[in-house]
C-alpha cells in the first residue's frame, strides 16, 4: 500500500478520537430508549456507563451491534429492502449505523475531501444521517457546516455529537420532496443518499441533482458519494451522463468528457477503492457481523456549477487506474480511463526498466502519463522504450499543469 493512498495520519488520528464520543453517545442514546419504553426511568443495567470500557463495548453489546449491522448490510447492499426505507428513525439501526457506517462514512469523506480544487468554509451536507460527512467536513477545516435530514432522530445524535466536540455542525430536517435549506456553499454533500431515492427513477434524481448545484457557489463543488455496488454505481453514473449532457462539468474523477465509457458493457462499473487503518470498534463489529471493511470503497462524483469548465489537465497520454492490477503470465495490466476514453494497459515484465517502473505498482484511481505506446487489440500496449509517470495518487486532485 502506499502511503499517499491511505487517509491521512492526521484524518486518521481525528477519528481515532470520534470512536469513544460515539460510544458514550451511542450509549445516551440506548438509556433514553429503554426509559423512553418502560416509563419508569432509568431501567436497571448490568453496569454503570462509568463502568463500561470507553474505546470498545461490552460482549453484549457487540453482539446487540453487529446484528443490527447485519440487519442494515443485508437490506442496503444485498437484497436493497431497506433502500428508502426510514431505518434511521428505527432505533437499533440508527444506534448500529453510529457505531459502524459512521466511522466508515467519515473515513470515506476524508479521503475524498483532498480532491477538491478548493478547501470549502461553507457546506451543506444533504441526507446527512447522524452526520460522519458534516463532521468530517468541520475536521477538515470548514467553518460552517449544515446537517440536513428528514430523521428527526439522526438529527438529535448530530447534535448531540455537536455537543460533545463543542464543533458548531447546526442541523435542518430536509427531504427530496422539501425546499432545499436556504443558502450558497462551497460544497454541497450528499454521502450514500441518490441511490435511496425515486425508486430509481434516474432522471428524477438528475432533475435533483441539478437543483442542487444552482446552490453551489462559483468555484464549489457537489460531491455525490454512492455505495461501490455494481448496481449503484451504474446509476451514479447513468445520472453523470445526464447532468454532463446539461452542460456541467466533473472535477473528479472523470477526465472523459463525452458518455461514461464505463457503461458500454453492462459487466463494468467504476468505484474508488481506498486503503485505511481501520480502527478496532469498526474491526470488532465487522467481525461480529461477518463483514468485510479492509478498504473504503465507493463510487463518487465532484461536480461544478454550470457554466464552469471541466479542469485543465497534463498534457499527453494521461490516465486514471479504475482496475485493479489483472496480472497475467509474464505481465502486468489495468483499466484506465481518461481523455481519450476507458482502454486497457498493458507490459510485458521484460520491458521493465527505471524509466517504466512505476506501471507495476499503480492502485486504483491514481492517474499517469504515459509515452511511447503501441495500440494492441482494444488497448495500448508498453515496450522498453516507454516511460510512465504518476502525476496524481488515489486521494489526490489532479495539477492543472505539466511538470
Amino acid at each position: 500500500m502506499h502511503y499517499e493512498q491511505a487517509m491521512s495520519q492526521d484524518a486518521a488520528k481525528d477519528l481515532d478520537a470520534w470512536i469513544p464520543r460515539l460510544i458514550r453517545v451511542w450509549r445516551e442514546f440506548q438509556m433514553e430508549e429503554r426509559s423512553r419504553k418502560t416509563k419508569r426511568g432509568e431501567p436497571r443495567r448490568q453496569t454503570t456507563l462509568d463502568e463500561r470500557p470507553e474505546h470498545t463495548l461490552t460482549q453484549e453489546e457487540l453482539h446487540q451491534v453487529s446484528a443490527g449491522v447485519r440487519q442494515l448490510s443485508l437490506g442496503l447492499t444485498r437484497d436493497r429492502s431497506l433502500a428508502g426505507a426510514k431505518y434511521m428513525d428505527d432505533p437499533k439501526l440508527l444506534g448500529a449505523y453510529l457505531l459502524f457506517y459512521w466511522p466508515v462514512s467519515y473515513a470515506q469523506a476524508r479521503s475524498l475531501l483532498n480532491e477538491l480544487p478548493n478547501k470549502p468554509r461553507t457546506v451543506l451536507d444533504l441526507g446527512s444521517g447522524p452526520g460522519p460527512i458534516s463532521f468530517a467536513a468541520m475536521d477538515a477545516g470548514a467553518s460552517s457546516v449544515i446537517a440536513a435530514d428528514r430523521s428527526k432522530p439522526a438529527l438529535d445524535i448530530a447534535r448531540s455529537l455537536a455537543i460533545e466536540t463543542g464543533e458548531g455542525v447546526a442541523t435542518r430536517e430536509w427531504s427530496p420532496e422539501k425546499p432545499i435549506p436556504e443558502g450558497q456553499f462551497d460544497l454541497i454533500t450528499m454521502g450514500h443518499v441518490l441511490n435511496e431515492l425515486f425508486a430509481g427513477n434516474l432522471d428524477a434524481r438528475a432533475n435533483l441533482v441539478e437543483k442542487v448545484l444552482t446552490r453551489v457557489k462559483p468555484g464549489g463543488s457537489l460531491l455525490l458519494m454512492e455505495p461501490a455496488l455494481k448496481e449503484t454505481s451504474r446509476a451514479l453514473l447513468e445520472v453523470r451522463d445526464r447532468v454532463v449532457r446539461k452542460g456541467f462539468a466533473v472535477r473528479a474523477p472523470c477526465m472523459f468528457k463525452g458518455n461514461c465509457p464505463a457503461l458500454l458493457k453492462p459487466t463494468d462499473w467504476c468505484h474508488a477503492d481506498r486503503q485505511w487503518r481501520m480502527p478496532k470498534l469498526v474491526e470488532a463489529i465487522a467481525r461480529g457481523a461477518t463483514l468485510h471493511k479492509e478498504s473504503l470503497k465507493m463510487s463518487y462524483l465532484m461536480l461544478a456549477p454550470k457554466g464552469e469548465a471541466w479542469p485543465a489537465i497534463p498534457s499527453g497520454q494521461i490516465f486514471r487506474i479504475v482496475s485493479e492490477p489483472l496480472e497475467g503470465k509474464g505481465r502486468q495490466r489495468y483499466m484506465g480511463c481518461g481523455p481519450e476514453g476507458r482502454q486497457g494497459l498493458a507490459m510485458q515484465d521484460k520491458h521493465r526498466n527505471e524509466e517504466n517502473d512505476a506501471f507495476f505498482t499503480l492502485n486504483r484511481g491514481d492517474v499517469i502519463r504515459i509515452t511511447n505506446t503501441e495500440p494492441r487489440g482494444d488497448g495500448i500496449t508498453m515496450t522498453e522504450t516507454s516511460a510512465v509517470k504518476v502525476v496524481a495518487k488515489a486521494g489526490r486532485g489532479v495539477p492543472p499543469g505539466d511538470f
